[in-house]
């Protein structure tokens, strides 16, 4: 499998060193190497059986005395074409000789060392070939193959057609560098070599790094006797770079290594994924062979074309597997956002993390405690590899798949865990979520002994290739399965979002923890807007689709409603940054849509309780639905009264107690409509509760469970006072406003349209509506409004400066939002009333009323 090259090349340098080849090319073709001003510096001995001059005598001819006059023009022309230091442009069917003008020649170019090398071979016809066809099958067959292992033994097939080699492989460099054949397609009566290993010493760094330089190389006879190029050194005592060559000679050590194996020619294909060298094809012949100019170059652009396929179908594996390991992470970081004591079920951690990172054990480290699942080391063993982890990686995540080489005593316990991925989750102290994988046994076959792969021989003081090829066994233990690339990727991802999640007590934990606070402000804040502009949007299509009917109407209203519900609920519960709600105001907020002043109707008894936010918005549709039923059917209708009780169990469960009195007699539905499904499935469906209704005559009665995970007690001095604010309306001042020009100012068309008709219900007549700043001033400058409502966002934009021109006009306007409280106004702005999206009628008709009343 080697290419070594020549023995002046450092290896330690070998990405910048030149590669000489002794100064030598194969005989299948001439090379010439021309300067600037187009004369013969340098030139193979065998020129004269292609030229019919002798090499000495080209040396320092001008290249018209050799070469036709369309040769010299056609390599003028790709010569232009040249870019990049390993540029190579190729010709087929050249008339070279100026003395023999009907041979045909396939040639290359390329500049090395300021000089412009040609490379020339006589040109072999071959009429079968259609190079389109070709690649069209090359692809379609590839696309058809439904696994890698498929894939790889396609491909090898493929490129063994093109080219008639006998053995055609596809090997696989791992991460040392040592080589895998993982496809082959072979001449029958062959052995086969699929499965083999080669060390890394088979194909040298050097070797390794000019395959990335010159991605194809053709050996066409072991035997045969190199070619020199005349001078070997110039006037600087410098060879002659043939790092490009298509020509270049072979290094004794490779044809050794050849003959060891039995082949009298190769050839090599490199196969680069994301500009790094994958593998090889590495085909074998056991006679010379010389594939044309043209199948090689269809071979090349056949690598390439599979080593693009290989990269897109990597790419699509880990886009799949990013998005399975995103989603997994997601649930976990939203646990932990939500509980952070949810670390301590090692059992659903896991569980959790074992979606992400496929693993056999557990073990998670928090503030010197461990706690374990699944197959771990022993206890007492993991503050020593905590100790070890801190020391080496600091805050990286590190993987191994060999635990032993890095922790002493390791091998004891190699049966439970041979593997590590550790994900540090914090600072200071430093604690650690632990990954580990059984010990995976297995057998690995290597092509001969691998930690023999050479000994000193006849070419100089170099090592010369391993003689044996026998398949050498060797059972690797104390390993387990490696830890790939994209999943260290994705736990480091993770790794940034649990450090922000689990911060622990340290120098800067507070300030961490301010940080942190301050950009979960900015998110929820932008999540508040997006949710309620998504809201008053489907609120503005419900009510954009009406059709003037009865149950049209009354649909309308029931939706609204629910919209309404969830949006204050949101409202509540993003208030505090996503934080838990109280459950107090919830009963009100919906109660005071139906009782308004008559707060005497209303019966509330209970602790200061929390509910977590999920648990909140749950429960927020089922006491709409109650309160709306109550006020159709039940103890709201006239004069009755309603009575609620709430008290926290000893399990730490919510129990609430709803009770109707006064109402019309009260009869169970005849059948289960939505709101009936939200009341008495959402709370055992989404939180595990329960819920019991009881349709009694003289009032109806419910009970709920809410599970204690969601519910929190709240310490009352800490709940804020509602205040008190008495309006007088005044209502000349609100129908002066409406009266005129009213501008609206909104870019969602639909919520556009919808607040236009609640603006007209309340009495305007005049609307001018702008989806930007732009339109809006020059609405303004057209005729100057009464009224205005300005919609603070406006996507790359806000209505500020809107409010700013309409502030010098003294012109009255309200703002209108989806930011909720977390809406940050300029300091001369905080007193304009700002209409909550999804808004209605009632809520505008409020705000102006505010509005005419303000000094």
């Amino acid at each position: 499998m080697s290419d070594a090259q020549g023995p002046a090349v450092d290896l330690t340098n070998c990405d910048r060193e030149p590669i000489h080849q002794l100064g030598a090319i194969q005989p299948f073709g001439f090379l010439l190497a021309l300067t600037s001003d187009w004369t013969v510096a340098r030139a193979s001995a065998n020129i004269g059986q292609f030229l019919g001059m002798d090499a000495d005598d080209a040396i320092g001819l001008t290249s018209d005395k050799l070469l036709t006059e369309d040769a010299i023009h056609l390599l003028r022309n790709r010569m232009m074409m040249l870019r990049g230091p390993d540029a190579v442009e190729r010709m087929f069917s050249v008339p070279l000789s100026l003395s023999q003008p009907d041979n045909l020649f396939d040639c290359a170019i390329h500049f090395s060392g300021g000089v412009l090398v040609l490379e020339a071979e006589p040109q072999v016809p071959n009429r079968s070939m259609d190079p389109g066809n070709l690649v069209r099958a090359f692809l379609s067959r590839l696309d058809a193959t439904e696994t890698m292992a498929k894939f790889f033994d396609e491909g090898a097939r493929q490129i063994r057609a093109l080219t008639g080699f006998d053995r055609v492989m596809v090997y696989r460099f791992g991460r040392d560098g040592a080589g895998e054949v993982v496809g082959e397609t072979v001449r029958p009566g062959l052995g086969r070599f699929l499965g083999l290993n080669y060390p890394a010493s088979d194909i040298p760094v050097q070797a390794r790094a000019l395959y990335v330089r010159t991605p194809f190389r053709i050996i066409a006879d072991i035997g045969a006797e190199p070619v020199p190029v005349i001078p070997a050194r110039n006037e600087k005592d410098e060879p002659l770079d043939l790092s490009l060559s298509i020509l270049r000679s072979v290094s004794p050590i490779h044809i050794e290594y050849l003959k060891n194996m039995g082949v009298g020619a190769s050839l090599s294909v490199s196969i680069l994924v994301n500009g790094k060298l994958w593998g090889l094809f590495a085909c074998h012949h056991y006679k010379p062979c010389l594939p044309s100019f043209e199948q090689r170059t269809l071979a090349e652009l056949s690598g390439q074309m599979f080593a693009l396929k290989l990269e897109s179908r990597e790419h699509r594996d880990l886009a799949d597997y990013d998005v399975r390991a995103r989603a997994a992470g997601d649930r976990l970081l939203a646990a932990l956002a939500g509980d952070m004591a949810i670390l301590n079920d090692v059992d659903w951690v896991a569980e959790t993390l074992g979606e992400i990172v496929p693993c056999d054990g557990v073990a998670v480290m928090m503030n010197g405690a461990v706690a374990t699942s699944g197959y771990t080391p022993p206890s007492l063993a993991i503050h020593p590899i905590v100790r070890r982890l801190s020391a080496m990686e600091g805050n990286a995540v590190s993987a191994t798949d060999h635990l032993s080489a890095i922790i002493p005593g390791a091998d004891a316990y190699a049966d439970d865990a041979a593997g590590l991925l550790a994900i540090p989750i914090s600072r200071k102290p430093r604690d650690y979520v632990l990954l580990f994988r059984r010990q995976r046994l297995r057998s690995v076959t290597w092509a001969g002994d691998p930690h023999k792969p050479a000994s000193y021989g006849p070419n100089g003081i170099r090592l010369t290739p391993r003689a044996s090829f026998d398949a050498w066994s060797q059972e690797v233990s104390g390993h387990s399965a490696p830890f790939t690339q994209a999943e260290v990727r994705v736990a480091e991802t993770l790794r940034s979002s649990l450090v922000q999640v689990v911060l622990r007590l340290s120098e800067d934990a507070q300030e961490d923890k301010r940080r942190a606070s301050e950009r979960q402000e900015l998110l929820i804040a932008e999540l508040n807007h997006r949710v309620r502009n998504i809201l008053a949007l489907i609120r503005g299509v419900a009510r954009q689709s009406k059709d003037g009917t009865e149950a049209s109407t009354k649909f309308l209203a029931m939706f609204e409603g629910r919209v309404h519900a969830l949006a204050r609920a949101h409202d509540q519960i993003t208030r505090d940054n996503w934080a838990p709600a109280l459950l107090r105001p919830l009963i009100e907020t919906e109660a005071d849509a139906y009782i308004g002043k008559q707060t005497a109707r209303l019966d509330l008894s209970g602790p200061a309780v929390l509910l977590e936010p999920n648990a909140f918005s749950t429960l927020a549709l089922v006491i709409h639905e109650m309160m709306t039923n109550s006020a159709k059917y039940g103890a709201l209708v006239d004069s009755g009264r309603l009575i609620i009780r709430w008290a926290v169990n000893e399990a730490g469960d919510l129990l609430i107690d709803w009770r109707e009195q006064g109402g019309p007699a009260v009869q169970a539905p005849k059948r289960e409509g939505f709101g009936t499904t939200i009341i008495t499935k959402s709370i055992p469906h989404d939180l595990g509760g329960d819920a019991d209704v009881r349709y009694k005559l003289a009032g109806l009665e419910a009970q709920f469970r809410i599970p204690a995970r969601h519910v929190r007690l709240a310490d009352p001095s800490h709940i804020p006072e509602q205040p008190v604010i008495a309006v007088h309306t005044n209502l000349a001042a609100r129908s002066e406003m409406l009266a005129g020009l009213v501008l609206l100012v909104e870019d969602s068309l639909i919520i556009a349209m919808d607040a236009e008709d609640m603006i007209r219900e309340l009495g305007a007549t005049r609307i001018a509506v702008a989806s930007n700043t732009a339109q809006a001033l020059a609405e303004i400058e057209r005729e100057q409004p009464t009224l205005a409502i300005l919609d603070v966002n406006l996507g790359e934009e806000t209505s500020l400066p809107i409010a700013e021109a309409l502030a010098q006009r003294g012109v009255p306007f309200l703002f209108a939002t989806g930011y909720g409280e977390q809406l940050d106004l300029p300091n001369h702005f905080v007193h304009v009333p700002v209409a909550q999206k999804p808004y209605d009628s009632h809520d505008l008709s409020a705000l102006l009323t505010t509005l005419s009343t303000a000094d």
